[in-house]
């Protein structure tokens, strides 16, 4: 029977949710499933089709794809993406990382997305990763599964070639959609699969399968390093995920790199390049200068150090200049970058209220000398963010109340003693409801965790 080793993947019980695109490979998944599941009546099976809206016909093949899901009876969700073709990563890029997102914040738990990867493929990605020059990592190109969140990513069809599968169109006589642009060899993809292969392939008719034996190996490799480094790794990840370095200046530079990648991944970001790695190293690790606030960007994310430590941090606009006004503390404020928000809490007496006269906004800077409730004299601000061992990015994200242009408290820090209460007056306080950091969402991270 076509494709029986998908059977194994499986459960009676599996929630099965394919990645539905309407070409040959997607059709011949989701047809298999719709037998499979006929024969497994407790599990189920929906598709979801993204259209990215970047063709003319987009629309039709998405309707095409209700009419085959409809034809089946098979449910169908239909999501439509905004692309904008304004990135240095290209369009194929951007498409991918759309479509992945939307299909990962469509699943409910414990369902599985499956989507209709191939040999050929797998292929094609490996040889994608030695154009770049890639290293293991890379070439272990398409992973056949991985957990994301309560979730899992299933490639059922990474063992079996493209003719396979097209085998079993025609047996089944089903019908697909042909999409114009996977001639276009200006793609990289598409040069390696129309002009690239079939010439290896004329000459060397097992080229596929033993470029999918190779990118296991990597894959293997890979999944060793991470067993011996994990113990080690783990004693040097601090609980607010950062990464204590003053051991690294023991170890190899290839050793360093390693845990790097690693603690990198960990947190679900893009993994950098190999001089990358070593701008980190020598940049931020090495270069141990007092007053040096080192950073390297990487893609959406920057990583800095502070006191013995690496940080691996979402590059977010400054808000050193903002100023949001709070005119009833009876509304809760939201605060911008996904901050979180405020709200007024007058069961205890914490901070004066304000006067008559007095507004109160909420400002992310402060400048010069305050006399903070508690302390005899006056101190520097930037003294004080030190003393609390706030790193210098986090200073211009913390909500500081100000009345009129006086700071009053840094919510959950400190009070100066313009904000305290005098005698029995009666006070308030802030609550200062804070979201989770974006990079523990699978949501915030799914694009760069994803193997293609």
């Amino acid at each position: 029977m076509y494709f029986s080793k998908i059977d194994s993947l499986l459960n009676d019980h599996s929630k099965n949710v394919v990645a539905f695109s309407g070409g040959i490979d997607s059709t011949v998944l989701l047809h298999y499933l719709y037998i499979w599941q006929k024969n497994h009546p407790k599990s189920s099976v929906r598709a979801i089709h993204i259209n990215h809206g970047l063709h003319i016909k987009s629309n039709y093949w998405a309707n095409h794809c209700e009419q085959i899901c409809c034809r089946w009876q098979l449910h169908c969700t239909i999501l439509r993406v905004n692309i904008e073709n304004n990135s240095k990563f290209g369009i194929e890029a951007i498409a991918r990382k759309k479509r992945y997102q939307a299909l990962i914040q469509s699943l409910y738990p414990e369902e599985i997305l499956l989507t209709a990867h191939h040999l050929n493929d797998q292929c094609e990605t490996m040889l994608l990763a030695l154009k770049r020059g890639s290293g293991p990592a890379g070439l272990s190109a398409i992973y056949p599964t991985m957990k994301i969140g309560k979730n899992t990513i299933l490639r059922p069809l990474l063992e079996y070639s493209r003719e396979s599968i097209e085998n079993y169109a025609k047996k089944y006589h089903l019908t697909w959609i042909e999409d114009e642009s996977n001639y276009d060899t200006s793609y990289d993809r598409n040069f390696i699969r129309k002009l690239i292969l079939p010439k290896i392939i004329s000459k060397w008719p097992n080229f596929i399968k033993t470029v999918s034996r190779s990118s296991t190996l990597c894959r293997e490799q890979e999944l060793l390093i991470d067993e011996l480094l994990i113990n080690q790794l783990d004693n040097l990840i601090k609980e607010d995920g950062s990464l204590y370095f003053l051991p690294l200046l023991e170890m190899s530079n290839i050793k360093v790199y390693a845990l790097l990648r690693r603690w990198i991944a960990n947190q679900g970001r893009l993994t950098p390049s190999y001089n990358q790695l070593k701008l980190i190293y020598y940049k931020i690790i090495i270069n141990q200068k007092q007053n040096m606030q080192p950073c390297i960007q990487i893609g959406t994310y920057e990583i800095r150090r502070f006191r013995k430590c690496l940080y691996l941090l979402t590059i977010n606009k400054s808000l050193k200049n903002n100023k949001i006004l709070w005119p009833d503390l009876n509304i809760s404020l939201v605060l911008p970058q996904n901050l979180g928000l405020l709200k007024a809490d007058y069961t205890k007496n914490t901070l004066r209220l304000p006067a008559n006269n007095e507004y109160v906004s909420i400002q992310f800077y402060a400048n010069g000398y305050f006399h903070l409730l508690g302390y005899q004299n006056k101190r520097q601000i930037k003294k004080i963010w030190q003393n609390l061992n706030i790193p210098p990015w986090d200073r211009y994200r913390i909500p500081l109340i100000y009345y009129n242009d006086t700071l009053i408290s840094a919510v959950n820090l400190f009070i100066t003693t313009d904000g305290c209460i005098l005698n029995n007056d009666s006070g308030w306080q802030v609550l200062w409801c804070q979201k989770p950091n974006d990079y523990t969402s699978k949501n915030a991270y799914i694009a760069d965790l994803i193997k293609f």
